[in-house]
C-alpha cells in the first residue's frame, strides 16, 4: 500500500470464534503502524470481548436482529436508527477497511460511508465492486487465519504473529484460583475441564456439532477412576442442562462451573485446568486464546479449516470415515445420522488424552 491508513476499521459481525479469528490482524497492524487509530464493526455477542483489546480505539455495534425487531414496531424509529448508525461510523473518518464479513450489507456501508481503500474477502461477489478482494469458494484447505493475514498481505504489512487473544486479565486468574481454592482442587494433580456446548453460530443446528453427553460421562468417569481426575464442567447460562445431563449420566461427583462464569472467567478457568476437552466451536477458541491446553473433538467440520490455531502443543480427535468432514463452503451436508460424532468412542478420545498425561 503506498499511503499509510490514518484510521482503519475492521469489519465483522459473526460470532466469538470469529472475531478471535481476527485479533492477529490487529496485533499486526499495530506492530507496523503504532499510531493506526483502529475501530471494529462487531455484533452484539463479541461486544464485551471487543472492549477488553486495548488496542482498539471504537467499537461499534451492528446487531441486526435488534434492526429488524424496530423494524417491525416503528418504521420511522427503525430509519432514524439507521440514521443515526451511518452518522456514527462516517463522523470516525476512516480511510481504510479490512472487511471479513462475507456480507452484501456491510461492504455495500463501508462504501457508503466514504471509506476509500476496501479489503474484503468475497465470497459469490457479495463484495461490493470496486474493493480490493480475494475471492474465495469457501475456506478450504487453510485455516481461516490465513485467510484474514492474506489480506494483510494484499496491503503489504508483514505478517510477524499469527497466536490469537482474548485480553483475560489478573481478575480472571483470580478468581479461576479462588474457584480452585473453594472448591480443594490447588493440590490435586490432574483437573480437567469439560465444555459439552459450543457451536452456538450454528443455531438449531448446534447439535451437529457436539460429541453426545453419555460419551462425555463415559470419559469424564474413565479420567476420574483411572487416573484420579477432577472434572469441571463449564459452559454458558444457556448449556446447564447439557452439564445437569452428564452429572447425572456419571458415577462419580464431579464440579460445575457452568452458567456462573463471565466468558472471561471461563477462558481463565480453562488456562488454570490441566487441560480441557471440548467441541468445535466459540468456547475451544476462547480457551485456546487464553492459554489453556485443550483436546478438541470435531465431527462433520474440518480441523485444518476451523481447528484449534496455532495447533501447537493442542491435540484434535475425529472419527476417520469417509464422509468426514461434510461441511464445505459454508454449508452442512444433510446429514442426520452424524456418524462421525456418534461413532467416536470415550475409549478413542481417552487413547489420545495419554498423550499428555
Amino acid at each position: 500500500m503506498n499511503i499509510a491508513p490514518r484510521k482503519l476499521l475492521i469489519v465483522n459481525i459473526f460470532g466469538i470464534g470469529d472475531v478471535l479469528f481476527t485479533t492477529p490482524i490487529i496485533n499486526n497492524l499495530k506492530a507496523f503502524f503504532p499510531d493506526l487509530k483502529l475501530g471494529y464493526l462487531c455484533n452484539r455477542r463479541t461486544e464485551e470481548m471487543l472492549k477488553r483489546n486495548k488496542k482498539l480505539d471504537k467499537i461499534h455495534v451492528y446487531e441486526r436482529d435488534e434492526f429488524k425487531a424496530l423494524y417491525k414496531r416503528s418504521k420511522p424509529a427503525y430509519f432514524l436508527m439507521i440514521k443515526d448508525f451511518i452518522k456514527e461510523l462516517k463522523e470516525q473518518g476512516y480511510d481504510t477497511a479490512i472487511d471479513v464479513s462475507l456480507n452484501t450489507f456491510t461492504s455495500f456501508l463501508v462504501w457508503f460511508i466514504g471509506v476509500k481503500n476496501r479489503y474484503v474477502i468475497n465470497y459469490k461477489n457479495r463484495s461490493f465492486p470496486l474493493n480490493n478482494r480475494i475471492d474465495i469458494d469457501g475456506y478450504e484447505e487453510k485455516h481461516v487465519i490465513e485467510y484474514y493475514l492474506d489480506l494483510l498481505r494484499v496491503l503489504d504489512i508483514p505478517v510477524l504473529t499469527k497466536g490469537i487473544d482474548i485480553g483475560i486479565n489478573e481478575q480472571d486468574l483470580s478468581w479461576a484460583e479462588e474457584f480452585f481454592k473453594r472448591n480443594s482442587l490447588l493440590q490435586k494433580k490432574l483437573v480437567v475441564g469439560i465444555v459439552p456446548g459450543g457451536g452456538a453460530s450454528w443455531g438449531k443446528d448446534a447439535i451437529y456439532k457436539r460429541w453426545p453427553l453419555e460419551k462425555y460421562a463415559k470419559l469424564a468417569d474413565n479420567l476420574i477412576e483411572n487416573y484420579g481426575a477432577e472434572i469441571i464442567l463449564m459452559g454458558d447460562k444457556n448449556e446447564v442442562g447439557l452439564c445437569s445431563s452428564i452429572a447425572k449420566l456419571m458415577r462419580n461427583k464431579v464440579f460445575s462451573a457452568c452458567g456462573d462464569t463471565t466468558l472471561f472467567q471461563f477462558g481463565a478457568l480453562a488456562r488454570r485446568c490441566n487441560f480441557c476437552v471440548l467441541n468445535d466451536g466459540g468456547p475451544l477458541h476462547v480457551a485456546v486464546a487464553a492459554g489453556a491446553r485443550v483436546v478438541s473433538v470435531f465431527g462433520p467440520v474440518e480441523e485444518k479449516v476451523y481447528g484449534p490455531y496455532p495447533a501447537g502443543h493442542h491435540l484434535v480427535v475425529a472419527k476417520d470415515i469417509p464422509c468426514r468432514p461434510c461441511y464445505h463452503r459454508f454449508k452442512r451436508a444433510s446429514c442426520e445420522h452424524v456418524s462421525c460424532l456418534k461413532m467416536l468412542e470415550a475409549q478413542e478420545v481417552l487413547e489420545r488424552i495419554k498423550k499428555i498425561l
